[in-house]
Order: C-alpha cells, then sequence, then structure tokens
C-alpha cells in the first residue's frame, strides 16, 4: 500500500468515524441523563434516510433538509414522551426493554411501509462532487463530514458548559432527585436532550447515506451497534469520547477492509468492546465524580 492509498483509506476513515461520532453522541446525551442505553438510536438514523428519500421527491433540496432534521428531532421526542416517560419510575430494565421495543417497532414499521428492498439515496447537490487533493480523488461529503462533525460537537460542548440548558442538563445528570427538588424542570431537559441526539443523528444520517446511496428497513442496525460501542469505548456519558470513539472506529474499520480483511472488520468492533469493558470499563474518558454531558 503506497502513501497516496494509505491517505485515501485515512480520509475515508475518518469520514465514515464523524457520522459514526454524532450517532454515539445520542447514546452518551441519553446515557448522562437518564442512564438509559436507547437502542431504538440507531433506527432513528434509519428512518431519517427514509424522511430525506421522500421529502426529496416532492421539495427543493434545502427545505427536504430541513424537513429531515425537524422530523427526526420530533421523532425522538415524540419516542421518549410515549415509550420512556411514562415508565419514568419503573425499574431501568422495564425501559431497557421499551428501548429495544421501540427499535423493533421502526424497523417493521419501514418494512411494513417503504417494503425491505433497498431505497435509492438522493444525490444531494455538490456533496458528491469529485475533489482531487494532489493523486488523491475524493468527494466532497468526504472532507466535509469530519469538518461539520468537529462544529457541532464544539457547539454542544458550549451549549452544555455555557447556557441555561446546558447547566440544567449536567445538574440533572450529576444528581436527578436533587436537580428536581431545585425547581429543574425535568420533562422540559430530558425532551431537549432527545431532540439534540436526534438532530445529530439525522445529520448523522445524511452525511452516511450519501457515502452509500441506499436506505433498507435494517441499515440503522449495525452503525447503531458500532456508535453504541464508540460511545462505551470513548467513555459513555462523554461527549468528546464519543467522538474520539467514533473517529477509533471508523478509522479502524477502513484499515481493516483496505488490508483485505473486510469480513473481519464488523467483528474488529465487537472485540474492542470486550476488551474496553475488560480492561477500563468506564471507557477513555469516563470517570465517576465527572460531569456526564
Amino acid at each position: 500500500m503506497n502513501i497516496n492509498q494509505l491517505l485515501q483509506h485515512a480520509l475515508t476513515g475518518i469520514s465514515v468515524g464523524g457520522c459514526y461520532a454524532l450517532i454515539a453522541i445520542g447514546y452518551t446525551l441519553v446515557y448522562g441523563i437518564l442512564r438509559l442505553i436507547n437502542f431504538a438510536h440507531g433506527d432513528i438514523f434509519m428512518v431519517a434516510g427514509y424522511f430525506m428519500i421522500f421529502s426529496f421527491a416532492v421539495m427543493p433540496f434545502p427545505v427536504a433538509i430541513v424537513v429531515t432534521l425537524v422530523g427526526t428531532t420530533v421523532l425522538g421526542i415524540l419516542i421518549e414522551k410515549f415509550a420512556y416517560s411514562p415508565l419514568r419510575q419503573a425499574p431501568r430494565m422495564s425501559v431497557m426493554i421499551s428501548a429495544i421495543g421501540v427499535s423493533y417497532l421502526l424497523q417493521n414499521l419501514a418494512t411494513y411501509l417503504f417494503t425491505a428492498l433497498p431505497k435509492a439515496y438522493p444525490a444531494i447537490p455538490g456533496l458528491k462532487q469529485v475533489i482531487k487533493i494532489g493523486d488523491i480523488s475524493t468527494s466532497l461529503v468526504t472532507i466535509l463530514t469530519p469538518i461539520i462533525t468537529i462544529l457541532l460537537v464544539v457547539l454542544l460542548l458550549w451549549l452544555v458548559n455555557r447556557t441555561k440548558i446546558g447547566m440544567a442538563m449536567r445538574a440533572v445528570s450529576r444528581d436527578y432527585e436533587a436537580a428536581s427538588l431545585m425547581g429543574i424542570k425535568l420533562n422540559q431537559v430530558i425532551s431537549f436532550t432527545f431532540a439534540i441526539g436526534s438532530l445529530l443523528a439525522a445529520v448523522g444520517s445524511i452525511l452516511y447515506f450519501t457515502d452509500r446511496m441506499t436506505v433498507f428497513p435494517f441499515s440503522g442496525s449495525l452503525p447503531g451497534l458500532k456508535c453504541f460501542v464508540a460511545a462505551v469505548f470513548g467513555g459513555i456519558g462523554s461527549i468528546p469520547g464519543a467522538l474520539v470513539g467514533g473517529f477509533f472506529i471508523g478509522i479502524c474499520e477502513t484499515v481493516i477492509k483496505a488490508i483485505g480483511l473486510s469480513t473481519f472488520s464488523d467483528a474488529f468492533t465487537f472485540i474492542v468492546l470486550i476488551v474496553m469493558l475488560l480492561i477500563r470499563p468506564t471507557g477513555l474518558f469516563g470517570e465517576k465524580n465527572i460531569d456526564k454531558v
């Protein structure tokens, strides 16, 4: 493998990792607030793909992007209201089972409505434009993905650390009951957290499916699991950890495929999960007494 091929695969890995990071942040935000693994998060990412397909067919692409972002955000809020909020005082296992149920519901509903056949993802003007950097050819979306990811993470960290709603999120993540006694409106904070996570999943969906060009009802399952691993690797509950974990998984997956071991690329992700849980269960950035979001 020459240097140009290495750089080409590195660019691809960073791009995939950026998409994974955006989805992993959704896992880490919800866990930081509710101590809940939202197993439906990967399927929210999948539904965002269908939102884009059908809105793009009847609207100009800037409007279709807005509709996709808003629709996915509303979907995340509705899932929290109807599937998780009624179980707020229930045992944690009940909420986890509900999350798994929502995941299967979204998959089967998509299969019923859209069939299991892959649907072509629309080509957003400009994003597939080929760009040459020396002897390396790549698409504009490959270059934009890590840039957009880092900008969104910086904006999210500012929101969490510098705004009133961010202060409320950190208070709830520290002590749920004490935050309630202090007058923080828990339902609003939790809905806002789901909204942010779903919005980032929608952005990740647009960037991810633009490169892969097809969506089917189970296209969110494996990426969702990989992003969960990325969140655990970085330290679930830590936003910078989700960013690092997403880039790590994306780059490693791409390198493994590049050296001809694509059969093992998915297995590697779950080996990382097992090894991390054995060596450092809290992840790279996860510690007991830190702000979780």
